[in-house]
């Protein structure tokens, strides 16, 4: 077996998180597998085994929590997400439900609508010529869609945008990021978990549709609740960093965005690139299940394993110029959703919220400059922007 070697780096330490490409080689080119000392746990930061370990539920378990907490040997803060903390065939009956509900026959009847919203917004946006990407663009929209069709309550609805911060905190350590990003946050939680109710859902909703599933026999009423919460765990603050880092692309990559404009049906392809370039969600554990050898590394039963999923994206054994937007590259497998049988469920939701975006900007506007350079709002587990100031140049009106 191949020594695992260890490295002093800590993952969660703050200069850390406003820069993780800058450690990612080092931790890459130390092995397929190392130990990291500062949180006691091994790390992948490879793309083909940190794909390989995401298919690979059985051995790499989330039921044990994926993140630095093991489930097996502490309480949880809050109740396991049925999806993201659940292991077969808990996961596949949930997620069963979920997929009926999040078809591509729902987003379909969605498309039209979501369109004309996004259009107004960025006709809004382009006429102002300076505006915020992030609370103008990539957080106003999502908020004018995501929360109808779940179906929960109008009032505090911004409160969403808090509860994410939250959610993806806590799957890191109870450091000062945690407890900054958390300190205020109790009217988000509590609106949160009031909003996960039945009674408290409109009808005809996706949060609703959990509930009727629920009069089905197809889970209990307990678990039709957390299905709601995973819903608004997974639909907000990923998608708000996925289109936030998609427009910093293309300031950052002019010529890559005239592509765009020359070819508008690379919209989807440019969300997705934008997920591999600056992955939103970095990092999630897992706990094997029994000892395993991963590239020739040994690893014992019971381990928790850090999986570096923006590492993974920028792997240059996988992806050439890794650092590069390149519209035009193959990115079939790319791990900023997940792998295997964890994917996001918001993935596609997010994915046609940032198309519409992507092509909305791209019929609309001819350049993105930055006019400061990207307020990084630290997180445990998200690469996230807080304000991302440009402007732009119009298309002539003919």
């Amino acid at each position: 077996m191949t020594i695992c070697p260890s490295l002093d780096l800590d993952p969660f330490d703050e200069a850390f998180l406003v820069d993780p490409f800058a450690y990612h080689d080092q931790i890459r080119d130390a092995g397929p597998v190392v130990w990291l000392d500062s949180i006691g746990c091994y790390a992948m930061a490879r793309f083909a085994e940190v794909q390989a370990a995401l298919k690979d539920h059985g051995t790499f378990c989330s039921g044990r929590g994926v993140g630095l907490a093991d489930f097996a040997r502490e309480q949880p803060f809050r109740p396991p997400s049925l999806l993201l903390e659940s292991d077969p065939p808990l996961h596949d009956r949930a997620r069963a439900i979920m997929n009926r509900i999040v078809s591509l026959k729902a987003l379909k009847l969605l498309r039209a609508e979501w369109r004309s919203i996004a259009e107004n917004l960025v006709d809004e946006l382009v006429s102002r010529r300076q505006f915020d990407a992030v609370t103008d663009l990539a957080e106003e929209f999502p908020m004018r869609v995501f929360p109808d069709i779940i179906g929960v309550p109008v009032e505090g609805r911004k409160q969403l945008l808090e509860y994410a911060t939250i959610v993806f905190n806590g799957f890191g350590p109870r450091n000062a990021v945690f407890e900054h990003g958390n300190q205020g946050k109790e009217a988000a939680i509590d609106w949160v978990t009031a909003a996960c109710k039945r009674e408290n859902l409109l009808p005809g909703g996706w949060g609703m549709a959990i509930y009727d599933a629920a009069d089905r026999g197809e889970c209990t009423e307990d678990e039709a609740g957390r299905l709601v919460r995973s819903f608004l765990s997974a639909g907000v603050d990923t998608t708000v960093n996925g289109i936030a880092h998609m427009i910093l692309a293309f300031a950052r990559f002019p010529s890559e965005f005239s592509r765009l404009r020359a070819n508008r049906g690379l919209a989807l392809q440019a969300f997705e690139e934008s997920l591999r370039w600056d992955s939103t969600v970095q990092t999630f554990f897992r706990t094997t299940t029994c000892d395993t050898a991963v590239s020739g590394t040994h690893i014992p039963k019971g381990s928790k394993v850090l999986l570096m999923l923006a590492a993974a994206n920028r792997d240059p054994r996988q992806w050439e110029v890794p650092e590069q937007f390149v519209l035009n590259r193959r990115i079939s497998g790319h791990v900023g959703f997940g792998f295997g049988i964890h994917q996001c469920l918001g993935q596609m939701v997010a994915r046609l919220e940032g198309e519409i975006i992507a092509t909305a900007i791209a019929e609309r506007v001819t350049e993105i400059r930055l006019i400061n350079e990207p307020v990084r709002r630290l997180n445990n587990t998200l690469h996230a922007i807080s304000h991302l100031p440009v402007e732009v140049d119009a298309v002539a009106k003919v």
